[in-house]
């Protein structure tokens, strides 16, 4: 059993996706959504360029992998069991917009469906391979949890994650993060990027930008 942390820079509900009962990686981080396994754990730590200001000490969102997933399976997975994980971009309700399930595998070569991402991140994107879904989540938000100072060790670099560095703490971790005062497999807070995203008149390519400027 691994935990992953890193950075999470850009809360904007997509990546993760903590919406409709299970939470979702199937874009960004393509480095840990090849290597994660179930059962490992991931915290996205916030970030000290947040609208709410530095929280690089603070839990932005933690997730067991209780399941992983070809993109291809996702793409089947979501349109039978998860429709409102693909994308509408048009809808008015922000999590539709977001949703992650952006390839459609339907055809002899991945679509993309519209959505937060562009072409420019289809390379990044599909060579993560994988899907990775969780029922048992704990989403904060804007509401970030400071992590307790024990856990202090577990922060990424500004980019990046850390891995096999966490294991000393992964246990720790794992007492300390089912121990908090929130119900899991919630949403307890708004994506912190929520408002400036729903104001943005050209999202999706700054988005896309963004995006292609982080780093694994």
């Amino acid at each position: 059993m691994k935990l992953y942390t890193y950075s999470l820079r850009y809360d904007d509900g997509a990546a993760p996706n903590p919406y409709w009962g299970i939470c979702t990686l199937g874009i960004r981080k393509p480095a840990i959504r090849r290597t994660a396994e179930v059962d490992d754990w991931i915290a996205g730590l916030g970030s000290s360029h947040s609208p709410l200001g530095d929280i690089s000490d603070h839990v932005v969102y933690a997730m067991k992998v209780t399941g992983r997933l070809t993109l291809k399976e996702y793409d089947q997975f979501c349109k039978t069991f998860l429709p409102k994980k693909l994308p509408d971009w048009h809808n008015r309700d922000y999590r539709r917009r977001m949703g992650d399930c952006v390839y459609d595998f339907s055809g002899p070569s991945p679509k993309m469906r519209m959505s937060i991402h562009t072409e420019d991140n289809r390379e990044r994107d599909l060579s993560g391979e994988y899907a990775l879904l969780s029922k048992q989540f704990y989403y904060f938000g804007n509401k970030p949890v400071r992590l307790p100072d024990e856990l202090r060790p577990i922060m990424p670099a500004a980019q990046g994650y850390k891995s096999d560095a966490n294991d000393p703490y992964v246990d720790r971790f794992i007492r300390w993060i089912e121990s908090v005062d929130f119900p899991p497999n919630k949403v307890i807070g708004e994506p912190q990027r929520k408002q400036e995203y729903l104001q943005e008149k050209d999202l999706r390519a700054k988005c896309s930008a963004r995006d292609l400027e982080e780093n694994d």
